[in-house]
C-alpha cells in the first residue's frame, strides 16, 4: 500500500459561516435603505429651498429612491455560489475501495513530512 502524506486542513480555506453571511447582507441592506432615505430627504430639501437645476436633481433623487430598494433586496437575498452542484455527484460512479487522502490506518502513527529540496 502506498503511504500518503498527511495534509492539514487550513482554516483560511473554510467558507464564511451562514451567520456571518447573513449579518453582512443585513448590514448592506440597512446601509442601502439609509441611502434611500437620504435621497428622499435631499429631494425634499431641494424642493423647499428651490435649488438651481431642480429639474436635474429631482429625477436623480427619484431614480435613487426607486433603484436602491430593488438593488438592496437583490443583494440581501444573494448568497455566495456553492462549491459544486448538488446533483454533480449523482451521475459519477463512486469508487468505494479508495481511502480518503487524509485517512491513516489504525496501525500507522501520524508522521511529520519534511520537504527537502535538492
Amino acid at each position: 500500500m502506498k503511504r500518503q502524506a498527511y495534509q492539514p486542513i487550513l482554516i483560511t480555506d473554510a467558507s464564511r459561516s451562514q451567520d456571518d453571511q447573513l449579518t453582512s447582507r443585513q448590514k448592506r441592506y440597512v446601509l442601502m435603505m439609509g441611502i434611500r432615505v437620504a435621497c428622499l430627504v435631499i429631494g425634499a430639501v431641494l424642493v423647499v429651498v428651490k435649488a438651481p437645476l431642480l429639474w436635474l436633481w429631482l429625477p436623480l433623487c427619484g431614480l435613487g429612491m426607486v433603484l436602491i430598494p430593488w438593488l438592496a433586496v437583490l443583494l440581501a437575498n444573494d448568497r455566495p455560489p456553492k462549491e459544486q452542484h448538488r446533483l454533480a455527484g449523482k451521475f459519477q460512479p463512486r469508487h468505494r475501495d479508495e481511502t480518503p487522502p487524509m485517512a491513516l490506518s489504525a496501525e500507522e502513527p501520524p508522521h511529520k513530512v519534511i520537504d527537502a529540496e535538492p
